[in-house]
C-alpha cells in the first residue's frame, strides 16, 4: 500500500469524528461534508512527517475550516443551507423519516444547534472543540490566534450562554453535575468498573506540569481504562465545584484551592483537566459546593 493510500485510510478512520465536529459547527450536513473534504485537501498538501498527532491535527484543522466558513457566512448574513431562521430543520412533513431521525441523533440535536447559532463564530468553535470534543485550550489557541488563558475565558462565557438557553442532555448542568459526583464517589470507593461506565472510551485527561508531578501522571492520558485506573481509590479530599462554569472538583488545603479538576461531559465524561499551578489556579472562577 502506497503512502497516499495509507494516509487516505487513516483519514477515513477519522471521517465520522470530523463530520461530527463540522455538523455541530455548521448545522448543515452538506456544509459539513464540504468542510471535511476541504480538510482532506489540506492534509494532502501538508508535510505529514511533521504531524505528531494526526487525529488532533485533523480536528483542529476542520475546526479552522468551519470557523472560516462561519465568518464568511456571517459577513454575507447567510444561514446554513438546511437550517432556515429559528425553525428546526425536521419540523413539518417527513419529520418522522428514519433518515432524518438518524441525522438528528448523529448531530448535537436541533434544539442545541439553535442555541449554538446564537454564539459568535469563535465562541462556537471554542465551545464545540473543548466542551464536546475535549480539545485542549492550547490547541484551540493556535486555531483562533489567542492565548490559552483568553480561550479559557471564551469557553467559560460560551458555556454559560449555552447552559442558560438549553436543557438538552448534553448541556444540562444538573445532569453533568450528577455524573461528576458519581465519578468522584466511585473514585473514592475504588470502584473501577463504575468509573469505566462513566468515562467515554476515548476520554482524555490532561494535567499541567505541577499536577503531573503531584500525581505521578503524564501530562496527557488517553483511554477509559488508563484514566479509571489512575482515579481508582483517589479523590478522597476532592470537593464538588464548578470550574469556569463547568462541573468539577477541587482539593482545598488550609483554606486554599490546591488542585482544580474540570470535566467535559456529554453522555459520559470525555475530558478531564487537572490544574495545580498556582498562577493558573488564580485565573479560574471556582465555586465550591
Amino acid at each position: 500500500m502506497g503512502e497516499t493510500d495509507l494516509l487516505a485510510r487513516r483519514f477515513e478512520e477519522q471521517r465520522p469524528r470530523l463530520r461530527s465536529v463540522a455538523q455541530r459547527m455548521l448545522g448543515s450536513g452538506a456544509e459539513a461534508d464540504d468542510a471535511v473534504q476541504d480538510t482532506w485537501l489540506r492534509l494532502s498538501r501538508a508535510d505529514v512527517d511533521v504531524i505528531e498527532n494526526l487525529p488532533g491535527w485533523l480536528t483542529t484543522t476542520v475546526g479552522r475550516v468551519c470557523l472560516d466558513r462561519l465568518r464568511s457566512s456571517a459577513a454575507r448574513h447567510e444561514q446554513p443551507a438546511d437550517v432556515t431562521g429559528d425553525e428546526p430543520a425536521t419540523t413539518g412533513p417527513g419529520a418522522d423519516d428514519p433518515e432524518q431521525a438518524a441525522l438528528l441523533s448523529e448531530s448535537v440535536g436541533q434544539a442545541l444547534h439553535v442555541v449554538l447559532r446564537t454564539l459568535a463564530p469563535t465562541e462556537r468553535l471554542v465551545f464545540v472543540l473543548h466542551d464536546m470534543f475535549a480539545v485542549s485550550f492550547e490547541e484551540i489557541a493556535a486555531v483562533v490566534d489567542r492565548s490559552p488563558a483568553a480561550v479559557r475565558q471564551i469557553a467559560s462565557r460560551a458555556r454559560r450562554r449555552v447552559q442558560s438557553r438549553s436543557a438538552g442532555p448534553e448541556t444540562d448542568p444538573a445532569r453533568q453535575r450528577r455524573i461528576v459526583e458519581a465519578f468522584l464517589a466511585a473514585s473514592r470507593d475504588g470502584r473501577f468498573e463504575d468509573l469505566l461506565t462513566l468515562l467515554d472510551p476515548h476520554v482524555v485527561m490532561r494535567a499541567d506540569a505541577v499536577a503531573a508531578r503531584l500525581g505521578s501522571s503524564a501530562a496527557a492520558v488517553h483511554g477509559s481504562s488508563v484514566v479509571a485506573d489512575f482515579f481508582s481509590g483517589r479523590a478522597q479530599g476532592a470537593l464538588p465545584a464548578f470550574i469556569d462554569a463547568a462541573p468539577g472538583a477541587v482539593v482545598v488545603v488550609d483554606g486554599r484551592t490546591r488542585i482544580a479538576i474540570s470535566f467535559t461531559v456529554t453522555d459520559r465524561i470525555i475530558g478531564i483537566e487537572v490544574v495545580a499551578d498556582p498562577d493558573q489556579l488564580r485565573t479560574l472562577d471556582v465555586v465550591v459546593g
